[in-house]
């Protein structure tokens, strides 16, 4: 489930969808970004990050996520960097960085933007906090509340990457949206759909139907 898009099917993808001045813009700014070399800092950034800010208006809001991942990988963009960005980035750029994630950093150094968006109440960027790279990396404690913050905030489960390998058999995130449902319920509202579906996933297997 919400398997990390590849770059080659990123470029693949906004090949066929962008034409014209767009399809040129994209060219340019990955060459561009490739190009760049050393270190980035707020007070001189390389062109290839103010095309990061401009994709938007450049690819159209639908395309952008997908043109800053590019952008970013292309300008192997290391941790620092990323976190640079996300700080002072739109709600947009955010979601373009916690995308890159699965694609730049191998390793646990990026959970602290993961842990910052997952605190927002925007549901674009929890969606998008607890995609693969939540999967991979988030420890189980902070992966439940991140289950429950979907829930809490409308956000479907089916953007929670790998969400059956890491809810089954889990009795202590059973035990959680038993007491959140038990919470929804005495307040008089209704209890999520998903949470349902989430639930029986936490079944051990000698339980299953």
């Amino acid at each position: 489930m919400n398997k990390t898009p590849t770059v080659a099917a990123l470029r693949a993808h906004l090949d066929t969808a962008l034409a014209g001045a767009a399809r040129a813009w994209l060219d340019q700014a990955l060459a561009e970004a490739a190009a760049h070399t050393g270190t980035s800092d707020e007070k001189t950034p390389p062109v290839w990050e103010l095309r990061f800010a401009e994709a938007g208006r450049r690819t159209g809001q639908d395309h952008a996520d997908a043109a800053r991942v590019l952008l970013l990988h292309a300008a192997r963009a290391d941790t620092d960097t990323l976190t640079r960005l996300y700080a002072r980035g739109t709600a947009a750029e955010r979601r373009a960085v916690l995308a890159a994630l699965p694609h730049l950093v191998p390793g646990p150094e990026g959970l602290p933007l993961i842990e910052d968006a997952l605190r927002t109440n925007d549901t674009r960027l929890v969606a998008a906090a607890v995609g693969p790279y939540a999967a991979e990396h988030l420890p189980a404690h902070h992966w439940r509340h991140a289950v429950l913050k979907c829930l809490f905030t409308g956000v479907g489960v089916d953007a929670v990457a790998g969400l059956w390998r890491r809810a089954h058999g889990d009795a202590e995130l059973a035990r959680m949206l038993g007491d959140f449902a038990q919470e929804r319920t005495a307040a008089g509202r209704t209890v999520p759909e998903d949470l349902h579906r989430v639930l029986a996933l936490t079944a051990p297997a000698n339980e299953e139907s």
